[in-house]
């Protein structure tokens, strides 16, 4: 079963259509037995950093999710919380990877980032099988992950960002693979396979 977790977050049914698509058993779900059971567990995320937070606290789910063993997706805000401090809501989150969270600078790039914006890949990993340097795919934030060991892929929005990262069995990815047609469906699919 593939547990997406239920913490209010905006994206959360395109996720879970864009999941079921693809013929795998899935729950909606914020019950840490679930998840911590689960195959494998997606952290979907539209809104606001300090807002998620404080939902995930309310639900007990934070050290559940420090606590997963088994591959983890974080998406846009979801892979935002993955890392030590954010300054949307000046909040510290999950702190899986020890990054902070930066808001990108008006007069030096678009803000929000929005739209169709390709990849470069830095690191081979299973999440990118038969994907290509230059793919695109879909943004929508205003915040972003500066390039750092953890990088798996970077997108530049004027300034080079972290577009995917991964710390052992924990990935992130800013851009919503939901709304980022084949391409997008086949990150969900490669990952459904690590």
């Amino acid at each position: 079963m593939i547990a997406i977790i239920d913490y209010g977050a905006g994206n959360i049914a395109s996720v879970f259509n864009a999941i079921k698509s693809l013929n795998v058993e899935i729950e909606l779900t914020n019950d840490s037995k679930k998840i911590l059971e689960a195959e494998k567990i997606i952290l979907p995320g539209v809104g606001e950093a300090s807002f998620a937070m404080k939902k995930l606290k309310e639900l007990n789910l934070i050290d559940t999710i420090r606590n997963v063993r088994q591959p983890f997706l974080g998406i846009c805000l979801g892979s935002q919380l993955l890392c030590s401090f954010s300054e949307e809501g000046n909040v510290e989150c999950l702190g899986i990877i020890d990054a902070n969270v930066l808001k990108f600078n008006d007069e030096n790039s678009v803000v929000p980032h929005m739209g169709w914006n390709s990849i470069k890949i830095k690191k081979d990993d299973k999440l990118f099988k038969d994907i290509q340097d230059k793919d695109e795919f879909y943004f929508a934030h205003s915040y972003y992950i500066p390039i750092i060991k953890e990088t798996l892929s970077e997108t530049s929005n004027i300034v080079n960002f972290s577009s995917s990262i991964k710390k052992d069995n924990f990935y992130g990815v800013q851009f919503h693979p939901e709304k980022s047609s084949k391409k997008g469906l086949l990150i969900l699919k490669n990952f459904l396979e690590i």
